[in-house]
């Protein structure tokens, strides 16, 4: 059974660099940093980096949304840190607007603004 989304991961090139970009877009380091592995625990999510990117083809390899309170402007503000846009934010029925962006290392980052989701207890 499936309890909701727990860990995406991105391969990527570059960890030192992918570290920073990513602590600066969080607003927050790292809780596991290891030259193999940088894990964030992004409101009970994990966000994993992992430098063993060899033989992977970045960019189409995987797609996550992020839920935020607004998808316009955290696709502007990831815009403005570096990355480039993929999927410019849409409306796709209700209230839920979902973009996405290609984050300087080559990975889709995708953003979703749904009020209506809900964190269920699983416990």
């Amino acid at each position: 059974m499936f309890q909701g989304l727990r860990t995406a991961i991105f391969k990527v090139s570059d960890l030192e660099k992918a570290k920073a970009w990513y602590s600066d877009v969080l607003g927050f380091a790292p809780y596991f940093d290891e030259p193999f592995y940088v894990g964030f625990s992004v409101g009970g999510f994990e966000l994993g980096l992992d430098p063993d990117a060899e033989g992977v083809k970045t960019g189409d390899n995987l797609l996550v949304y992020w839920g935020v309170e607004n998808a316009q402007e955290t696709f502007n503000e990831l815009i403005e840190k570096g990355a480039t846009a993929h999927e410019e934010p849409k409306n796709v029925g209700g209230a839920i607007v979902v973009g996405s962006v290609f984050d300087p290392f080559g990975n889709i980052f995708g953003v979703i603004e749904n009020p209506e989701f809900k964190i269920e207890n699983t416990e």
